[in-house]
């Protein structure tokens, strides 16, 4: 990708923000209930990135994404940590790709835990497959209209004669 010297980049200070340093297997196992805790932020950086088109545009929301995470493992270090670890031990350890299947009974503590503890209940599996609509208080972008070319063909007028197909219908797949 070329650039030039007109593009503005963010510093380092902007793009500067705590890490999350935790494996997949941890990540997997928190997932249903990190996505259900950081739900409005992850739709609000996905919804920018979306509209926007620009990443620069969306560090904020990005920020707000890694820190939701961040709080969200605090929470379940303070309330659930036992019961996390089981957890996230089992699907390290019991299938070689991470299957959830083998871990349902410390899966089902955990819920418990998180649901008892932490206020979050567990999602279907189908959740994030449905339809959604996110309020947002960020402005719509201007839609861009069409491309205008000023050397462009012009169509035909609607008044323009025009001769029987000669193969039949001029549609398609109508017959």
């Amino acid at each position: 990708m070329t650039i030039t010297n007109d593009l503005n980049l963010p510093t380092e200070e902007e793009l500067s923000v705590q890490e999350i340093n935790l494996s997949g297997p941890v990540l997997k196992a928190a997932s249903f209930h990190l996505g259900r805790a950081c739900l409005h932020e992850n739709n609000e950086f996905m919804l920018c990135r979306d509209e926007l088109g620009d990443p620069r545009a969306c560090i904020e929301e990005g920020k707000a994404v890694t820190n939701c995470a961040l709080n969200f493992f605090r929470t379940v270090k303070k309330t659930c940590a036992d019961e996390f670890m089981q957890y996230a031990n089992c699907i390290d350890k019991s299938s070689p790709n991470q299957q959830y299947t083998p871990c349902r009974k410390t899966q089902a503590v955990f819920d418990k835990c998180a649901k008892d503890d932490m206020g979050i209940e567990r999602l279907p599996f189908d959740y994030y497959a449905r339809v959604q609509v996110h309020k947002t208080a960020r402005p719509k972008p201007d839609a861009e209209g069409p491309a205008v070319y000023p050397d462009a063909t012009p169509y035909l007028p609607e008044s323009a004669e025009k001769p029987p197909a000669k193969y039949g219908s001029r549609y398609l797949f109508m017959w």
